[in-house]
């Protein structure tokens, strides 16, 4: 949801703006100048509980970086942008950062369809991650029951009997759609 279409903002007014007492607790990321709030629905936090700790448990395993979710990614020169994947995996032994943004883009970063954004809006972050650095993107579309896998050079979409897999980018992490978009509370 845009918080006001009528002027485009700074990373510096954003960063106020969400450091104000009455934003601390809410979501938002800042796309081209536009400040926009995230509204995650109970399907949306399940599915990136589900992905993320997946993914998760598999890097931690095999010592590959870091996972995290709701993580503010930034281009450092970057003044009209400050990105904030629903699931981010950036590769490598680089410290934690503890304060502000990672100021570079992913090198995974996942995105699930909420029923108020478009896939067209999902594949425009989809292309600024690229552009800026990220070599996989996932869009999830709970609704459809699939996942849109983008790399620089490919696309590709899995249906809910197909498995998705990490790449050369999580090289041997595979999780089958099925687990992503089953409900534990389903009859079989």
């Amino acid at each position: 949801m845009a918080i006001s279409k009528e002027r485009t903002y700074t990373v510096e007014e954003f960063e106020k703006f969400i450091s104000q007492p009455a934003n601390r607790e809410r979501l938002f990321e800042l796309i081209d100048g536009e400040m926009v709030e995230k509204m995650p629905t109970e399907e949306h936090g399940e599915i990136a509980l589900i992905i993320g700790s997946a993914v998760r448990a598999f890097v931690a395993k095999h010592k590959l970086g870091r996972v995290g979710v709701e993580i503010r990614h930034q281009m450092p020169e970057d003044k009209r942008n400050s990105r904030l994947p629903d699931i981010s995996f950036v590769a490598g032994n680089r410290p934690r950062v503890t304060e502000g943004v990672i100021p570079q883009m992913p090198d995974l970063a996942i995105e699930i369809k909420s029923p108020d954004d478009s896939l067209k809006e999902l594949r425009e972050k989809a292309h600024y991650y690229m552009l800026n650095g990220t070599r996989l993107v996932w869009i999830v579309d709970p609704s459809k029951k699939l996942v849109v896998a983008l790399t620089p050079d490919d696309e590709e979409i899995l249906l809910e009997n197909e498995v998705l897999d990490g790449g050369d980018v999580v090289p041997g992490f595979t999780l089958p759609l099925k687990e992503i978009f089953a409900d534990p509370l389903a009859e079989e």
